[in-house]
Protein backbone atom coordinates (compact mmCIF):
# COMPACT_ATOMS: atom_id res chain seq x y z
CA UNK A 1 0.00 0.00 0.00
CA UNK A 2 1.28 3.44 -0.90
CA UNK A 3 -0.28 6.87 -0.81
CA UNK A 4 2.01 8.42 -3.44
CA UNK A 5 4.45 11.25 -2.94
CA UNK A 6 4.26 13.46 0.14
CA UNK A 7 2.95 16.86 -0.89
CA UNK A 8 2.48 18.50 2.51
CA UNK A 9 4.10 18.89 5.93
CA UNK A 10 1.42 19.65 8.54
CA UNK A 11 2.48 21.45 11.73
CA UNK A 12 0.21 21.94 14.73
CA UNK A 13 1.08 25.21 16.47
CA UNK A 14 0.07 26.82 19.75
CA UNK A 15 0.44 30.37 18.40
CA UNK A 16 -0.31 30.94 14.71
CA UNK A 17 1.19 34.44 14.64
CA UNK A 18 4.47 33.30 16.20
CA UNK A 19 4.62 30.37 13.79
CA UNK A 20 4.00 32.63 10.79
CA UNK A 21 6.71 35.01 11.99
CA UNK A 22 9.16 32.11 12.33
CA UNK A 23 8.49 30.71 8.88
CA UNK A 24 8.59 34.13 7.19
CA UNK A 25 11.99 34.78 8.83
CA UNK A 26 13.26 31.46 7.39
CA UNK A 27 12.22 32.61 3.91
CA UNK A 28 9.05 30.58 3.45
CA UNK A 29 6.05 32.52 2.19
CA UNK A 30 3.87 34.20 1.35
CA UNK A 31 1.30 32.62 3.64
CA UNK A 32 -2.41 32.33 2.93
CA UNK A 33 -4.37 32.27 6.19
CA UNK A 34 -7.89 30.80 6.33
CA UNK A 35 -9.41 32.00 9.59
CA UNK A 36 -11.55 30.14 10.22
CA UNK A 37 -11.16 27.12 7.96
CA UNK A 38 -14.72 26.49 6.72
CA UNK A 39 -15.16 22.91 7.96
CA UNK A 40 -18.55 21.58 6.85
CA UNK A 41 -18.30 18.06 8.32
CA UNK A 42 -16.05 16.54 10.93
CA UNK A 43 -15.81 13.30 12.88
CA UNK A 44 -13.26 12.23 15.45
CA UNK A 45 -12.12 8.64 16.08
CA UNK A 46 -15.21 7.07 14.54
CA UNK A 47 -17.97 9.20 16.01
CA UNK A 48 -19.64 12.52 15.37
CA UNK A 49 -17.83 15.49 16.83
CA UNK A 50 -18.16 19.16 17.42
CA UNK A 51 -16.74 20.95 14.38
CA UNK A 52 -13.52 22.49 15.68
CA UNK A 53 -12.63 26.13 15.22
CA UNK A 54 -9.41 25.90 13.25
CA UNK A 55 -7.16 28.43 11.54
CA UNK A 56 -4.75 27.19 8.90
CA UNK A 57 -1.97 28.90 7.00
CA UNK A 58 -0.57 27.54 3.74
CA UNK A 59 2.60 28.23 1.80
CA UNK A 60 5.16 26.32 -0.23
CA UNK A 61 8.87 25.70 -0.02
CA UNK A 62 9.86 24.45 -3.44
CA UNK A 63 7.27 21.84 -4.37
CA UNK A 64 6.38 21.06 -0.73
CA UNK A 65 3.29 22.60 0.83
CA UNK A 66 3.71 23.67 4.44
CA UNK A 67 0.54 23.87 6.55
CA UNK A 68 0.28 25.51 9.97
CA UNK A 69 -2.75 24.47 12.03
CA UNK A 70 -4.00 26.31 15.09
CA UNK A 71 -7.08 25.08 16.91
CA UNK A 72 -8.87 27.89 18.75
CA UNK A 73 -11.20 25.77 20.89
CA UNK A 74 -11.12 22.53 22.89
CA UNK A 75 -13.21 20.32 20.58
CA UNK A 76 -11.89 16.75 20.45
CA UNK A 77 -9.37 16.55 17.59
CA UNK A 78 -5.99 15.05 16.81
CA UNK A 79 -4.64 18.62 16.76
CA UNK A 80 -5.69 19.17 20.37
CA UNK A 81 -4.30 15.78 21.40
CA UNK A 82 -0.99 16.33 19.58
CA UNK A 83 -0.49 19.80 21.04
CA UNK A 84 -1.16 18.50 24.56
CA UNK A 85 1.26 15.58 24.10
CA UNK A 86 4.10 17.39 22.34
CA UNK A 87 3.66 21.16 22.61
CA UNK A 88 3.37 21.32 18.81
CA UNK A 89 5.40 20.47 15.75
CA UNK A 90 5.19 18.24 12.69
CA UNK A 91 1.94 16.32 13.15
CA UNK A 92 1.20 14.80 9.76
CA UNK A 93 2.37 14.12 6.24
CA UNK A 94 -0.14 14.96 3.53
CA UNK A 95 -0.78 12.93 0.38
CA UNK A 96 -2.90 13.45 -2.75
CA UNK A 97 -3.57 9.84 -3.77
CA UNK A 98 -4.70 9.28 -7.35
CA UNK A 99 -7.54 7.12 -6.04
CA UNK A 100 -8.67 8.62 -2.74
CA UNK A 101 -11.40 6.06 -1.98
CA UNK A 102 -9.25 3.07 -2.96
CA UNK A 103 -6.28 4.37 -0.94
CA UNK A 104 -8.49 4.94 2.08
CA UNK A 105 -10.00 1.45 1.82
CA UNK A 106 -6.52 -0.11 1.53
CA UNK A 107 -5.27 1.85 4.56
CA UNK A 108 -8.24 0.77 6.68
CA UNK A 109 -7.76 -2.84 5.58
CA UNK A 110 -4.10 -2.55 6.63
CA UNK A 111 -5.12 -1.42 10.12
CA UNK A 112 -4.89 2.38 9.93
CA UNK A 113 -7.52 4.12 12.08
CA UNK A 114 -9.62 6.92 10.57
CA UNK A 115 -8.89 9.42 13.35
CA UNK A 116 -10.27 12.52 11.60
CA UNK A 117 -12.68 12.52 8.70
CA UNK A 118 -13.95 15.74 7.29
CA UNK A 119 -14.92 18.04 4.50
CA UNK A 120 -13.78 21.64 4.24
CA UNK A 121 -13.94 24.20 1.44
CA UNK A 122 -14.85 21.57 -1.16
CA UNK A 123 -12.13 19.14 -0.13
CA UNK A 124 -12.49 15.73 1.54
CA UNK A 125 -9.78 14.70 3.98
CA UNK A 126 -9.00 11.88 6.36
CA UNK A 127 -6.26 11.66 8.97
CA UNK A 128 -5.01 8.10 9.36
CA UNK A 129 -3.38 7.00 12.59
CA UNK A 130 -1.14 3.98 12.14
CA UNK A 131 -0.41 3.76 15.86
CA UNK A 132 3.16 4.94 15.42
CA UNK A 133 4.80 7.80 17.21
CA UNK A 134 3.59 11.42 17.39
CA UNK A 135 3.99 13.04 13.99
CA UNK A 136 3.48 9.85 12.00
CA UNK A 137 -0.10 10.55 10.95
CA UNK A 138 -0.96 10.40 7.24
CA UNK A 139 -3.53 12.78 5.79
CA UNK A 140 -5.21 11.79 2.54
CA UNK A 141 -6.66 14.73 0.64
CA UNK A 142 -9.17 14.68 -2.21
CA UNK A 143 -9.03 18.16 -3.74
CA UNK A 144 -11.92 19.59 -5.68
CA UNK A 145 -11.02 21.71 -8.77
CA UNK A 146 -11.36 25.02 -6.89
CA UNK A 147 -9.05 23.92 -4.06
CA UNK A 148 -6.58 22.43 -6.56
CA UNK A 149 -6.49 25.77 -8.39
CA UNK A 150 -6.07 27.68 -5.10
CA UNK A 151 -3.15 25.43 -4.09
CA UNK A 152 -1.59 26.03 -7.52
CA UNK A 153 -1.95 29.78 -7.03
CA UNK A 154 -0.24 29.58 -3.61
CA UNK A 155 2.62 27.53 -5.11
CA UNK A 156 3.06 30.04 -7.94
CA UNK A 157 3.08 32.98 -5.52
CA UNK A 158 5.65 31.24 -3.30
CA UNK A 159 7.90 30.47 -6.29
CA UNK A 160 8.05 34.16 -7.21
CA UNK A 161 7.97 35.68 -3.72
CA UNK A 162 10.64 38.26 -2.95
CA UNK A 163 10.81 37.30 0.74
CA UNK A 164 9.41 40.63 1.90
CA UNK A 165 6.22 41.75 0.16
CA UNK A 166 2.87 40.96 1.75
CA UNK A 167 4.09 37.90 3.71
CA UNK A 168 0.73 37.07 5.34
CA UNK A 169 -2.44 37.16 3.23
CA UNK A 170 -5.77 36.73 5.02
CA UNK A 171 -8.34 34.76 3.04
CA UNK A 172 -11.16 34.55 5.59
CA UNK A 173 -12.44 36.77 8.34
CA UNK A 174 -12.18 35.50 11.90
CA UNK A 175 -15.60 34.85 13.38
CA UNK A 176 -16.34 34.27 17.01
CA UNK A 177 -18.74 31.54 17.99
CA UNK A 178 -21.76 32.66 19.94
Amino acid sequence: MGFGAIFQLGYVVADIDAALDHWVRTGVGPWYVLDPLPIEHFSYRGGPSIVPEVTIALSYSGGMQVELIHQRDDAPTMYRDFLAATGGGLQHLGYLPAGYDASLAAAVAAGWEQAHVGHAAGTRFVYLDGGGHPGSVAELVDLDPTSRSFFGHIADEAAGWDGVSDPVRRVGQRRRRS
